[in-house]
């Protein structure tokens, strides 16, 4: 079994039994050898684990499950992910992407090729613009739009839109912003954004970061966070400025000395 891929690419998964279609991951695996799926069942209650089987037998070489004991949430998943991958497998590019597919696998590939030795992250970001496909329920659109222009601020960078499912880095830098867990289940999008600022400084970290409007991004199916957790969601923001700031604050200190 090959241990070599171009890309890899990180898919969690809780209670994903009707959202995975198998036609469109088993298509474009026949289409790019290259690429190799990392599913994370992340202790699913439904049939998921038995879907990815059925995928699996089909592209035994291209995909790999990993199943979680218990429900940890989309950020240790995710995490837990990028760390088996870079472990097992020889590869140049490693990303995640949500499993129902919102955005194409055809564009999330492309991705990839703005990566180069300057930029080392690279995401896509649901712009609505002519000649874009962006279809979201307004409710989520608008107060997705109150989110992302206070995360924009916090992190004093512009960023139209830190929360979408598709980021895609170089292996290195990816081995350095999944290798401690993240203070939340849902925002760690944030976080690695923090990350990188910490990592870079915030000019640099800009400079290796780029932003790509999606062509096509569709809204399928329910989301996997309660409306319950609204309310904390701005918690969680609260707490991760304080311990980045925090940290900020040591590295800082410790230049002076």
């Amino acid at each position: 079994m090959s241990t070599s891929f171009n890309t890899s690419i990180v898919i969690p998964c809780y209670n994903e039994e009707n959202g995975i279609s198998n036609a469109e991951y088993s298509n474009f695996l026949n289409n790019n050898s290259e690429v190799l799926f990392c599913f994370v069942n992340d202790g699913s209650t439904d049939d998921t684990l038995a879907v990815l089987k059925t995928l699996k037998d089909k592209h035994p070489t291209q995909i790999h499950i990993l199943s979680l004991k218990k429900n940890s949430g989309k950020a240790e998943a995710v995490r837990a992910g990028i760390q088996y991958c870079n472990f097992n497998f020889k590869h140049q590019y490693i990303g995640y992407l949500d499993a129902d597919l919102a955005t194409t696998l055809e564009e999330f590939i492309d991705l990839r090729n703005f990566l180069d030795e300057e930029i080392v992250f690279c995401f896509g970001s649901r712009i609505r613009k002519i000649g874009s496909i962006i279809e979201r329920q307004n409710s989520r659109f608008l107060i997705g739009r109150i989110i992302a222009t206070f995360i924009s601020n916090i992190l004093d960078i512009k960023v139209y839109d830190t929360q979408c499912g598709a980021k895609i880095f170089t292996r290195e830098i990816s081995e350095q912003l999944f290798q401690k867990e993240f203070i939340s289940k849902w925002l760690f999008d944030v976080e690695l954004f923090y990350r990188m600022i910490l990592l870079f400084g915030r000019e640099k970290a800009i400079q290796k970061m780029l932003e790509i409007p999606l062509k096509l991004w569709v809204e399928k199916g329910d989301s996997k966070v309660k409306l319950s957790y609204g309310v904390k969601l701005w918690f969680d923001l609260y707490k991760i400025r304080q311990e980045y700031k925090k940290i900020e604050k040591n590295i800082s200190q410790c230049k002076l000395k």
